[in-house]
């Protein structure tokens, strides 16, 4: 009976978990797009860029959909039952809540691995891809388009006006051209009644062939007494071509490889031998300060020849020479002195400012690869944390569909994320170690999983309307009495 109940209780919750999580991994790339729509609208992507850009960042966006997925659908799963009677008859055939949610469990920490195995070996490669395609895309000019009746100066050099332009997108009329490639102004203009706009095959060229038309140039030469003299040139021609070069306006991609360094492109085994390397700098950085100081520091030891020559001064001369050593420099190089004393101070100063620069960088650089670190086991815990909570709240509601127990999931989850973003700017202001800020959603959460779970064992009515009712009729029955 027990393993038609596992294979039960697999059944159910199987169902609704992948289709929660496909939902809030659509969601998630929609609100990517969203946030970024402004500046991708306009950049002439094609169907296969659009596709790319999709599957990558629906990838990476697989750490944030797949707890919530675990959650809404364990949420949903265990509602159903309990609205359905099926938990009230899993109880009375003596068989407990927490025996029930066994199976389910040992397949959400099951998920958990496989989340992690992706976390680390899937997400840095799909960070890599989305990230720079993302940056190239953000980076790149959008689309050449001529409007009637509007200068465009897209095209770096050149300013064209089109006065009409006919519905096949090619015939243009009243065409002016303004060419500053020069740089010396207006002084090459191209006026034309009319013409067609053709693009070359590979789409790197536009030919503008105009006709009937005019070509205004001006040149700035020298006369022969040296003043500068200024020639006017004006050709009429029945047809002409002007190519523009569009390679500019083409998505040209970033080698890949300036961007395999950053943390985010990172697997566990690398981001641990990148942390070690940072405290191994560090403390090669404090040893290497007392050496770049050396050269700017003079300190006497106590067994020292000039110590001991200044034992064996008069007593009077002695204290002189102690309390200020630059009064018992002559007179006639003290200047030098102290001048040569002045810039060894400003030396120093300027290696400690560099260093203690250095140190810092380093330090925002050992948080945020210890930050990575953290996150890479984060993930596998949320999903079986998410689960522990999940599970007892939808016996307790005992309401299955898409209505209390989205609203549950989203609170919670909500709750979990705002958490998680805490914990996360915590460590990276240094208020909070790296692995604790990362782990304190987990461990804040954990206790109430607990709770949920001891509640969900004693048929708790907490969310039980009738239950509330009965008891505010009794608190008023005992003011009465």
């Amino acid at each position: 009976m027990l393993k038609k109940l596992d294979i039960l209780i697999l059944r159910s919750f199987i169902g609704p978990f992948i289709v929660t999580f496909f939902i809030t991994l659509f969601v998630l790339v929609m609100q990517f797009f969203w946030l970024y729509m402004d500046e991708l609208i306009g950049k002439g992507l094609g169907i296969w860029m659009i596709i790319q850009l999709l599957f990558y960042m629906s990838t990476t966006m697989v750490p944030l959909a797949l707890p919530l997925g675990i959650l809404l659908a364990s949420i949903m799963t265990f509602g159903n039952m309990g609205e359905n009677f099926e938990l009230v008859a899993i109880k009375s055939a003596g068989i407990s809540l927490l025996r029930f949610m066994r199976p389910l469990l040992l397949f959400i920490i099951l998920i958990g691995g496989l989340g992690f195995l992706f976390n680390n070996n899937v997400i840095p490669y799909a960070n890599l891809k989305a990230l720079s395609l993302l940056y190239d895309l953000r980076n790149s000019k959008p689309t050449f388009n001529i409007r009637a009746g509007q200068f465009n100066k897209d095209i770096d050099g050149f300013s064209i006006r089109v006065g009409e332009k006919d519905k096949d997108g090619k015939t243009i009329r009243n065409i002016m051209i303004y060419d500053h490639t020069s740089g010396l102004g207006n002084d090459n203009v191209v006026l034309a009644k009319q013409g067609e706009m053709i693009p070359s095959e590979d789409k790197h060229y536009l030919v503008f062939r105009l006709k009937d038309g005019w070509r205004y140039q001006e040149k700035v030469g020298s006369s022969n007494n040296g003043s500068t003299a200024y020639q006017y040139y004006r050709m009429h021609f029945k047809q002409w071509d002007k190519v523009f070069d569009l390679s500019s306006f083409k998505i040209n991609r970033t080698n890949e490889s300036l961007f395999k360094d950053a943390y985010q492109m990172m697997d566990v085994f690398q981001l641990t031998e990148r942390i070690d390397s940072f405290k191994r700098y560090e403390l090669k950085l404090s040893l290497n300060l007392g050496v770049y100081l050396s050269p700017n520091l003079f300190v006497m030891a106590e067994d020292s020849l000039q110590n001991k020559l200044i034992n064996n001064l008069p007593s009077a001369v002695a204290r002189k020479y102690q309390s200020s050593f630059i009064n018992c420099v002559p007179d006639t190089i003290r200047q030098r002195v102290i001048q040569a004393a002045l810039g060894n101070i400003r030396n120093g100063k300027g290696v400690i400012d560099i260093s203690a620069n250095d140190k810092k960088i380093q330090q925002d650089n050992y948080l945020q690869f210890n930050i990575e670190w953290h996150r890479k086991f984060t993930l596998s815990f949320a999903c079986v944390l998410l689960f522990l909570i999940g599970a007892p709240l939808g016996a307790i509601i005992r309401k299955g569909g898409i209505g209390m127990p989205i609203v549950v999931a989203v609170l919670f989850f909500v709750v979990f994320h705002i958490m998680s973003i805490t914990g996360e700017k915590l460590a990276k202001t240094e208020t909070l170690p790296a692995w604790l800020g990362m782990w304190l959603a987990t461990a804040m959460l954990l206790p109430i999983a607990f709770v949920l779970i001891n509640q969900a064992r004693n048929d708790s009515q907490l969310f039980n309307k009738e239950w509330y009712i009965r008891l505010l009729q009794k608190l008023s029955f005992k003011k009465q009495a």
